[in-house]
């Protein structure tokens, strides 16, 4: 993208979603007591509650998801953002039962990253009766041409007219590849104003935009309450511009986090999910404690 090199070199001081087609989405601490909890119960920070999208921890998830959760409640993740990878959105449990989960521990299921390509209306329905608020699209991959995004927001109005049936909200997640032009046009500005805003809603990776040369607040901004969450990622400060595969420790990078999100609350963002996927040593649960550490301590 044009602006990409100069973006990246003017705002160095300021995420990477699942690689993977639509079917995607050992712990240390093994339990949620309140001993656990209540070393988690203060910070200095003001962002209030914030959740964890469980790609990050994928690993540990499909070896025992109940004591992963449990761990990463003990950690101070209010939210979870679930994801699909081959045990349905919940993780081989009864959507009923995953709830009951959540609930004994005083977290809530916000949302899943799920094909709503394949089966939309079960998985809404089976959302909806616990609660959820959204199914999230994760990727749809590069199109050959903007005919191919068009149709994709015609889907994406029929696909969010079937959660709202069953009592949710559909968003997109998107790549960088949204924000590079085709055929004139820019994918991710285009799907925002050609869907209906009461159907369909928008989860702004902020580390793929960041990555992708652009300047997450001038969307944000743009865009009021169009993006009711954000994934949370940041950026290897020393990584080339042409490095996608980037993650890093929240707060270690090279994204203002802070900034960034006092923006996006002002103008309707509502859950910040944590993510990364590259781990530099650490484990995933460890990179999922420090990085909640991190998010209970920020002060926007």
């Amino acid at each position: 993208m044009k602006n990409r090199r100069k973006f990246l070199q003017v705002s160095a001081a300021l995420g990477i979603g699942a690689l993977l087609p639509l079917q995607f989405c050992s712990p240390k601490k093994e339990s949620g007591n309140s001993n656990e909890e209540s070393k988690f119960s203060s910070s200095s920070g003001n962002l209030g509650p914030f959740g964890i999208q469980l790609w990050s921890v994928k690993e540990d998830m499909m070896k025992d998801p109940k004591a992963t959760i449990e761990a990463l409640a003990s950690y101070g993740y209010k939210y979870i953002e679930s994801c699909n990878l081959g045990k349905g959105i919940f993780w081989g449990m009864k959507n009923t039962e995953f709830k009951d989960l959540m609930d004994s521990l005083n977290i809530e299921i916000i949302a899943s990253h799920t094909n709503t390509f394949e089966n939309l209306e079960q998985q809404a329905r089976e959302a909806g009766e616990i609660g959820m608020k959204y199914l999230i699209n994760p990727y749809v991959g590069p199109q050959k041409s903007m005919d191919d995004f068009k149709r994709l927001a015609d889907e994406f109005n029929k696909q969010g007219e079937i959660c709202k049936q069953n009592g949710l909200k559909f968003a997109y997640h998107n790549h960088g590849y949204t924000f590079d032009e085709l055929d004139g046009e820019i994918p991710q500005k285009y799907l925002i104003e050609n869907t209906d805003a009461d159907l369909v809603n928008y989860e702004l990776d902020l580390y793929w935009v960041y990555t992708a040369g652009e300047d997450p607040i001038n969307w944000i901004e743009k865009y009021p309450n169009r993006f009711p969450l954000g994934h949370v990622k940041d950026r290897l400060k020393e990584a080339d511009e042409s490095q996608l595969d980037a993650s890093t420790l929240i707060g270690e990078g090279s994204i203002d986090y802070a900034k960034i999100i006092n923006t996006a609350k002002n103008k309707g963002m509502e859950y910040f999910m944590v993510e990364q996927e590259k781990f530099d040593g650490l484990t995933p649960m460890e990179a999922a404690e420090k990085n909640a550490n991190y998010m209970r301590n920020l002060t926007i």
